[in-house]
C-alpha cells in the first residue's frame, strides 16, 4: 500500500468504499505529476498504454458505471468504431482537461453512492457477451471501481517508472512536497 486509507467511522461502509476508490484514483493522478502532455501520451513499453490514456479510460469507465447504476446512458458512447479513443487523448483533450473531468465524475460518484437508500440496491447489467444476465448491487459497483482503478494504477506505476524512474513512493513524497 503506497498511501494509507484511514479506517471508516464505525459502520460507514460507503465511506470506506469511496475512500478506497479515491486512493486508487490518487495513484493514477500521482503518476502524471510533473509530466508534459507529450510525456503523458508516450508509450514507453511494448504496451499501447500511456498515462494520458489510462487517465481518460478510468474517468470514462467510472462515469459509465455510475450511469449504469443510475440506469442512464453513459456520457460517452463507445463501440468498436471508437473504443480505441478511450485510451488516447483526441482533439483538444489534455491531461488537465481529463483530470478536471475525472474530478467531476468523482464528485458525482460520491454524491450518488451516498444518496442511494442501500448498498444492497441493484441495477441490471447491460446485455453484452461479457456480462452474465442479472443485476449487481451498489456495493458491487464500488468494489468493481476499486478493482478497475487499482489495476490501471498498477499499469500507471510501471509506465511512469519506465519514463523517468520515479516510483510510486517517490511520487507520494513529491505530491506531499517532501
Amino acid at each position: 500500500m503506497v498511501t494509507h486509507v484511514p479506517a471508516e467511522a464505525q459502520g460507514d461502509e460507503r465511506g470506506a468504499l469511496l475512500s478506497f476508490i479515491e486512493e486508487q484514483r490518487g495513484g493514477i493522478r500521482r503518476a502524471l505529476l510533473g509530466l508534459t502532455d507529450e510525456q503523458a501520451a508516450s508509450k514507453p513499453s511494448a504496451s499501447e498504454l500511456s498515462l494520458a490514456g489510462l487517465l481518460k479510460h478510468c474517468a470514462e469507465v467510472e462515469q459509465s458505471w455510475i450511469a449504469r447504476a443510475k440506469q442512464e446512458p453513459a456520457a460517452i458512447q463507445r463501440d468498436q468504431s471508437n473504443w480505441h479513443e478511450t485510451f488516447q487523448l483526441v482533439g483538444d483533450e489534455t491531461v488537465a482537461s481529463q483530470l478536471a473531468y475525472w474530478e467531476e465524475v468523482a464528485a458525482e460518484t460520491e454524491k450518488f453512492i451516498r444518496s442511494v437508500p442501500s448498498l444492497d440496491d441493484t441495477f441490471p447489467l447491460p446485455e453484452a457477451p461479457w456480462f452474465p444476465k442479472g443485476s449487481v448491487s451498489m456495493r458491487w459497483v464500488c468494489l468493481h471501481l476499486i478493482r478497475e482503478t487499482a489495476r490501471h494504477a498498477g499499469h500507471a506505476d510501471i509506465i511512469r517508472e519506465s519514463l523517468d524512474g520515479k516510483t510510486a513512493f517517490e511520487l507520494v513524497a513529491l505530491e506531499q512536497g517532501a
